[in-house]
Formats: structure tokens, sequence, C-alpha cells
């Protein structure tokens, strides 16, 4: 490998810590901003929803940003980051990982954009039609939470297949992978509805830890070499 490839694969590995970082950032702006600063997930009433939504639209359309289309974008640069890191030219099974996250990535930042969009037309519709602006939004949150707001099995499976991956070759923390493991369950079982809440709250607060971690070890270990894993 020659000094010009060796300097753009340390310099990739640096921006997929960073990115991790992002990612671990992203979920507790998330988490305060969604919860303590505009809270609407609590609202059943569609009337009283759509009203909450008008009001904080500058505010959502931020947090949005931050944490769906912006940290979708971030993390094509972190999976292309693991690809590289993992052997991804030498091994089937990181290659399946990258392209669920990558599948993920997009996932997240179109939810994002649909939800900011959405948003706009609803929150222009209410001041003069209520009731349709209500209706309207069901179906645009029903798109947003099918795509990325709800059920994180795409994601499950990226970060199973990279710490599957990883536990092989040993290009990451073991205990990392192992603890990886144990997000990607979590995640996995929104797909069934009588554990969608629980799955999806222990996914997103345990994915905190999971990003902050991965972050720290792209940014301490630049390793050039690749143990080639089959699948």
């Amino acid at each position: 490998m020659n000094q010009q490839s060796k300097s753009g694969m340390t310099q990739l590995q640096k921006w997929g810590g960073v990115a991790a970082l992002y990612e671990a950032l992203a979920y507790v702006i998330g988490i305060v901003g969604f919860i303590m600063v505009v809270n609407i997930s609590e609202i059943a009433d569609p009337l009283q929803k759509v009203a909450v939504i008008a009001e904080n639209q500058g505010m959502l359309s931020l947090l949005h940003l931050l944490v769906y289309v912006i940290w979708g974008a971030v993390l094509v640069v972190l999976a292309l980051a693991l690809h590289e890191r993992l052997g991804g030219d030498k091994s089937a099974l990181v290659r399946i990982a990258s392209a669920f996250g990558l599948i993920w990535a997009g996932l997240v930042i179109a939810s994002g954009m649909i939800y900011n969009i959405g948003m706009e037309t609803v929150a222009t519709l209410h001041a003069s039609d209520p009731a349709q602006a209500a209706t309207i939004w069901l179906a645009i949150e029903a798109v947003f939470t099918g795509l990325g707001g709800g059920v994180e099995v795409v994601g499950g499976i990226w970060v199973l297949l990279l710490s599957w991956a990883a536990l092989r070759n040993g290009l990451l923390p073991r205990l990392l992978n192992y603890f990886g493991l144990l997000v990607s369950v979590a995640g996995l079982v929104t797909v069934v509805p009588a554990l969608g809440e629980i799955g999806g709250m222990a996914f997103g607060l345990s994915q905190i830890v999971w990003f902050a971690w991965l972050g720290i070890a792209l940014l301490r270990r630049n390793s050039d070499a690749v143990v080639p894993v089959t699948l």
C-alpha cells in the first residue's frame, strides 16, 4: 500500500470517529429536544397535536434537521469508515453490513425530510382548516414512523453484522462488539408491536454509548492492516 493510500485510509478513520461522536451527540439532542423542549409524542388528539406543531414549527424543523437529516448524512461517512476498517473489500459479511448502514442512512434522511416538508404544509393549512390539517398529518406521521421513527430493524441489523464481523477479525475492541450485539437485539425487537416502545427506548439509549465508544475507538486506533474474513 503506497503512502497516499495509507494517508487516505487514516483520514477516513478520523472522519469516521468524528461522525460516530456526532451520532451519539445527536441522540442526546433528540432526547432533550423532543422530551424537554417540544414533546408532541404524548399528545393523542390530532387537532391539538397539529396546533402544537404549528406553534413550534421552527424548533421542530431544527431538531429533525439535526437528529434525522444531518444524522443520516453523517452515518454515510461512518458506514464507509467502518467498511474500510473491517476490510469490506475482502469480507462479504462487512459488505452486507455496509449495505444495511447505507440503507439506514437513506431511510433516516428521507424520514426527516418528509417530516419537515409535511410539517410546513400542515402548519400553513392549520390556519384555515385545522381539521383537514390534522387528517393530513396522520398520514404524514404514519409514513415518517414507518421510515425511521418507529421500527429500528435496519439499524439493528447493521449493528449486529458489524459487531459480528469485528468479533471475527479483532479490528474493534472486543467488549464494544459484545455490547453492539446487545444494542442490535434492542433494535430488532422493535418489530414486535408489544415490545416496540421498550425496544426503541433501549436501542436509542444504548446507541448513545455505542456510538461514543465506537468514535473513541476509531480515533485512537488507525490501523492499515485488515484481516480477511469470509462469510
